[in-house]
């Protein structure tokens, strides 16, 4: 089993992969600028086009940048405070100029990993069941749409369902996003929900995903609320930011 040490530093060693620097950079006090470029071994959704890539692990900001854009970056994140660099007001600072190139703030969200002091295999009324790939054949439906992912399917590794007798009311899935590391996602019918299930199975599949080696991480929106509330109740706590850049065009088609 991992200690927090350890889980940390395979998380940073991993950012470092996905940004094209290097682990010790997160610990500087001050910020840090590379020039971008998605490597082999980055997580598997990091994809072109990516004007620039912010992340903080709470100490400063690391920016992965193209080189069209690094002054403009590197001001920015010199301007303000590295925790404000990532929020409104401050953050129309950089919108405004990024603009003028025909790039825009895309994503946003927050990352939680295992705290070892709080994880531990949490209960609910209704059988609990590890599940493989080869039990996702016929899952990929709307309503688990945030444990399993059509569109990488070769990725998603292992599950924990809940069921009502045969029927499956609740999953947790694993995405096999890089080498050391699986993304948490979970579902669970409305029917079903504010009962602790969600809970139940995100601290199932941490625990079946530490216990083959591998770090389990959780990831959402600042402003879902009801999902990162699960994080923490299933033994996870806040551990890095990120904010994208991409293209207004980019942007726009995933508004449509």
């Amino acid at each position: 089993m991992f200690t927090n040490q350890e889980i940390i530093k395979t998380a940073m060693r991993q950012s470092a992969l996905d940004l094209n620097c290097r682990e010790a950079d997160f610990l500087k006090e001050e910020n840090v600028v590379v020039c971008s470029k998605i490597g082999a071994q980055a997580r598997a959704y990091y994809q072109e086009p990516i004007a620039c890539n912010l992340v903080s692990y709470g100490n400063n900001v690391v920016a992965s940048v193209k080189d069209a854009y690094s002054e403009t970056v590197k001001e920015y994140i010199d301007k303000f405070e590295f925790y404000h660099c990532f929020e409104t007001p401050n953050m129309h600072w950089l919108e405004g100029r990024m603009n003028a190139y025909g790039q825009q703030i895309c994503f946003m969200a927050e990352y939680f990993l295992p705290n070892t002091e709080r994880l531990k295999r949490l209960p609910c009324d209704y059988k609990i069941r590890v599940l493989t790939q080869e039990d996702f054949a016929d899952l990929y439906l709307a309503q688990w749409g945030n444990a399993l992912c059509e569109k990488r399917k070769e990725l998603d590794i292992l599950g924990v369902g809940a069921y009502e007798g045969g029927r499956l009311i609740g999953l947790a899935g694993c995405s096999a996003d890089c080498a050391d590391m699986w993304q948490i996602g979970v579902d669970v019918l409305p029917k079903y929900r504010k009962k602790g299930i969600a809970a139940a199975l995100t601290s199932n599949l941490a625990m079946e995903a530490l216990e083959r080696g591998k770090v389990p991480f959780y990831c959402c929106a600042w402003s879902n609320i009801r999902s990162a509330r699960n994080a923490i109740k299933s033994g996870f706590s806040p551990a890095w930011v990120e904010m994208t850049v991409k293209p207004k065009a980019v942007v726009e088609e995933m508004n449509r």
